[in-house]
């Protein structure tokens, strides 16, 4: 329960709230709150006394339709706090504890989170209903578990967030900044993207090779894709755009691996990039063969390679119609058995490069275009 003393202090008003949350002597002081009724609660008084919250613990607090606009809980304790209904527009909630109550009450059901700030904020299995989260920073927040029903995150930011296993049902996400957010499990329905910023959205598990793509509704396609083998068989009559990219991602090949990435987007290609350098939990073999079978063609940087000799041996042998296009940085050269692949038809001659730079200026001519014109090739004798 409450600290009886807490509360009271509270009870005579924010100035006087803030002013005792400041004194020297109370720094360290945790302010109590747990399962206070703080319901249809004005704590604002004006524009410049905002509630100083921030370090309290407020657990299972009720603040239902409390106006709580640009109040400060940085770092605050609001596990299974009850924000129904209350206005919190501007509230600075950076690194606070939101993990949700119950799944049949809704811990922000109407809430008003308009341009709050949920850095890092952890939103773990919170049921989020009819909120509106719009232009709120949710950069680094962890939402995983968290079921979102018809809430509002129109122009949000959401770089770096963690929306495992979450659900999204009639999302509002329209010109949001939805980058390098990890994705895995995540059910989409109805959900709204028109202008949202999407790239880099990791499908896979964080002990698993990275597989990325550029958008929420192809993550969840393309991870059935690759845990499903009915669907599997659809592939082959499919005329793709999805251009699969080998490649390792230490510093310097992973910088090489963007850019490349980067400008098939301009082209209109679907870049998907798979990552050879994390351990994997499942049979990569099944999962980069799988990735092959969608794609138009590959590119695959050999400079210092891994694991990709015997997978690029694999796809070539397995799919005849499918182009690969080796990159290698000059001063680099393949490994001992590459004589091998590069007899197979369907592999083009290795495109050195001097630089990231030199590589840009001549993908378009020295990749992209021959790879299309041997699949044409390809595909007509097909």
């Amino acid at each position: 329960m409450a600290n009886k003393e807490h509360l009271k202090i509270l009870k005579q008003g924010v100035e006087v709230w803030n002013n005792w949350r400041r004194a020297e002597e109370n720094f360290t002081l945790v302010p109590d709150l747990t399962k206070a009724d703080l319901s249809d609660r004005d704590l604002r008084e004006g524009y410049f006394r905002e509630v100083d919250f921030s370090g309290a613990n407020l657990t299972k607090t009720n603040f239902r339709y409390a106006n709580l606009s640009g109040s400060d809980f940085i770092e605050t304790n609001l596990f299974e706090a009850d924000l129904s209904h209350a206005k919190l527009m501007a509230t600075d909630f950076y690194k606070a504890d939101l993990r949700g109550a119950k799944m049949e009450v809704s811990n922000f059901l109407n809430a008003k989170l308009i341009n709050a700030d949920l850095r890092k904020a952890s939103l773990i299995e919170s049921y989020i209903r009819d909120a509106t989260f719009h232009r709120a920073d949710l950069r680094k927040a962890n939402l995983s578990g968290a079921q979102l029903l018809k809430a509002d995150l129109s122009e949000t930011k959401l770089n770096e967030a963690k929306l495992t296993l979450a659900s999204l049902c009639q999302v509002n996400l329209k010109k949001g900044d939805i980058l390098n957010v990890s994705v895995y499990g995540t059910s989409a329905w109805e959900v709204e993207l028109e202008g949202a910023k999407q790239s880099n959205l990791i499908i896979t598990k964080a002990n698993e090779p990275v597989i990325t793509v550029d958008n929420l509704e192809v993550a969840q396609f393309i991870y059935l894709l690759v845990h499903n083998k009915k669907i599997r068989h659809v592939i082959d009559t499919i005329t793709s755009k999805v251009i699969l990219i080998l490649g390792r991602f230490t510093k310097p090949r992973k910088a090489v691996l963007d850019a490349i990435r980067n400008e098939l987007r301009q082209h209109d290609y679907v870049p998907v990039l798979f990552d050879f350098d994390k351990p994997s939990s499942r049979d990569i073999h099944e999962t980069v063969g799988t990735l092959a079978r969608m794609a138009r063609f590959v590119i695959a940087d050999i400079t210092n390679p891994r694991c990709i000799p015997q997978e690029l041996g694999s796809i070539v042998e397995q799919l005849p119609s499918l182009p690969v296009q080796p990159l290698l940085k000059y001063g680099s050269k393949p490994w001992a058995m590459y004589d091998h692949i590069k007899r197979y038809p369907w592999v083009l001659e290795i495109h050195k490069y001097r630089s990231l730079k030199d590589l840009l200026g001549s993908l378009r001519e020295r990749v992209i275009s021959p790879a299309e014109k041997k699949w044409l090739e390809l595909n007509e004798k097909g």
